[in-house]
């Protein structure tokens, strides 16, 4: 026999000689989980306190039922002979709380009593499964008509015309991926992963990309994205220019997008005029652009605050970072959704109790305007 196939061999005898037997097929701590796990006893404590719950899981009651009625079908488990399998509310349960909190998955395996790799598995596939399932509602490629709304909203709320939305990048902290190198390594001195996203007038993320690497600046994550190609080649579905009202001797202007000096200057793709000192009508320009750009700011300071994820180097791989970001994501549009579906009811309430009968016009999927109290 070749000397290099009996040392194999020998290896492996060794190794298996050495394995420790296993104690337990299910540790009693985790047999006890529907009696003292948290989520069958602090969660169920929670439904009866809507503040406390929404402080818990980011969502209202009523907003965790509909997510898990859309995601529950898909992230279900069969029971099997061996073992009971955990449920979808549970699942739904855990990968919310991993995001809100940022805990580790060990952490989050003893307050839920499961194994900690459960954890892994199931913050995966639940974060995939919630993309998957409310991106065709919450964050649906714009249409040219999308655009053109946007670019209102824009105009009236942030006064700058013809503007289709805010765009900037995000790092995502992480935790340091084996034999990476310095891909990942940001001029913070950290290890991340880039969230390039554009937002409308209303805080909603219209695009994202995910997973650039944290060396690259915002600039080359636009140029590598399938956004930024898009914009390049002009296949947004962009509106035709369009005349800016009170500026008919300039003729039509292109619709825009807004950045910081970090994006290159391009014709749907504006930018601050460099220098701390720039003349008048420059920094008139200067002032409107950083007015509406700090809309993408400030989506993702909303975004941090509510999963508190951002706010923690993720001990993940780069992968399932991503897929985490994108979840939280398309949640923040989910919740702001219904933030702006319940304001403009309040808004046409309050207005219609006065007598007089407006029209809301709803850019928000699944809102329509009620009757009026006595109207038919």
């Amino acid at each position: 026999m070749d000397p290099t196939a009996k040392k194999v061999i020998a290896a492996y005898l060794l190794r298996r000689r050495k394995r420790r037997a296993r104690r337990y097929w299910v540790h009693p701590v985790v047999a006890a989980r529907q009696k003292h796990g948290e989520y069958h006893r602090l969660v169920t404590e929670l439904r009866l306190h809507p503040d406390l719950f929404q402080r818990y899981f980011r969502l209202s009651r009523e907003l965790f039922d509909e997510l898990l009625a859309r995601v529950g079908p898909r992230i279900a488990k069969t029971n099997t002979q061996f073992r009971k399998a955990i449920g979808p509310a549970q699942r739904l349960a855990i990968c919310l709380r991993y995001l809100a909190t940022g805990d580790s998955f060990a952490t989050i395996a003893f307050s839920y009593r499961v194994g900690h790799c459960t954890v892994g598995r199931v913050v995966r596939e639940v974060a995939a499964t919630i993309w998957d399932v409310l991106l065709p509602d919450y964050m649906p490629a714009p249409s040219t008509e999308d655009w053109r709304v946007i670019a209102d909203g824009f105009g009236q709320r942030w006064n700058f015309p013809n503007c289709v939305g805010s765009v900037d990048g995000k790092h995502v902290v992480i935790q340091a991926p084996d034999t990476s190198g310095s891909l990942y390594f940001n001029y913070k001195g950290t290890y991340s992963i880039v969230l390039l996203a554009v937002v409308d007038a209303e805080y909603l993320f219209r695009v994202v990309d995910v997973g650039g690497y944290g060396r690259t600046s915002d600039g080359g994550s636009l140029y590598a994205s399938a956004f930024g190609e898009g914009l390049r080649d002009g296949t947004l579905g962009l509106p035709e220019d369009a005349i800016i009202p009170g500026s008919e001797h300039r003729g039509r202007m292109p619709f825009v997008f807004v950045g910081d000096e970090a994006f290159p200057l391009r014709r749907n793709l504006m930018r601050p005029f460099p220098g701390p000192h720039v003349p008048g009508e420059q920094r008139v320009y200067n002032y409107r652009l950083s007015r509406a750009r700090l809309v993408v700011e400030c989506a993702f300071g909303i975004l941090s605050s509510q999963w508190r994820m951002y706010r923690r180097v993720m001990g993940v791989s780069p992968t399932t970072a991503e897929t985490c970001v994108r979840a939280t994501c398309i949640l923040h549009n989910y919740l702001r959704v219904a933030t702006l579906r319940r304001g403009q009811r309040t808004h046409l309430s309050c207005t219609t109790r006065r007598g007089t009968l407006v029209t809301v016009c709803s850019t928000v999927p699944g809102w329509q305007p009620t009757t009026p109290h006595g109207k038919h």
